[in-house]
């Protein structure tokens, strides 16, 4: 329920903004992933590279403005199972609905943060037999947040931002309770249509 308060004041706070500049374009970029795992006899294992494309709006003022993104995400990480010997290979495919805040620091800087949805649309296993039955229980949609800095090159966006989970992405894993949560570094550029 607080997650769903922060997402409507954000909502608000982008309406009560005045329009004085509106962009809309598509976006895309990479990712460098990790799941971070607490749980008796799992660990984290290296980072997964991703990608995300989609479109972004930008509405606020000169220095102050609000940018709602839509992006179908390929992401993932390793998770080491101690028990078996083995390396659990995950791919996350999601919506993922973030809404930037930022400050126009100069005409082309940005420094932004804000809350992110993501919705969980599938996700695989990698090729180990073991692996492939360790029934990890990924949630259907997560809360998380980002933070970053970004660049406007006439109408070309660049963006570099830290991604983390506020809550479990997943609850246990072959049954064994876990407490997973996924970080990554994302690289994004888009381009303004207008």
């Amino acid at each position: 329920m607080k997650n769903i308060i922060i997402l409507i004041f954000v909502f608000l706070m982008a309406g009560s903004l005045s329009a004085q500049d509106f962009s809309i374009g598509p976006k895309f970029g990479v990712s460098q992933a990790n799941i971070e795992v607490n749980g008796d006899g799992f660990k984290a294992g290296d980072d997964k590279m991703g990608y995300h494309v989609g479109l972004f709006v930008r509405m606020g003022g000169a220095s102050i403005f609000v940018q709602p993104e839509f992006l179908y995400t390929s992401t993932g990480g390793f998770i080491i199972d101690e028990n078996n010997n083995a390396t659990i290979e995950t791919t996350i495919n999601r919506l993922d609905i973030p809404m930037m805040v930022g400050f126009k620091v100069l005409k082309f800087f940005r420094l932004q943060a804000g809350p992110i949805a993501s919705i969980l649309l599938d996700q695989s296993f990698g090729d180990d037999p073991i692996a492939a039955t360790q029934n990890i229980d990924y949630r259907s949609s997560t809360i998380g947040y980002q933070a970053g800095i970004g660049l406007d090159l006439g109408n070309l966006i660049l963006d570099a931002k830290y991604e983390s989970s506020l809550g479990k992405i997943a609850g246990s894993v072959a049954g064994f309770e876990t407490d997973q949560r996924q970080t990554q570094l994302v690289l994004s550029a888009g381009f303004r249509l207008f």
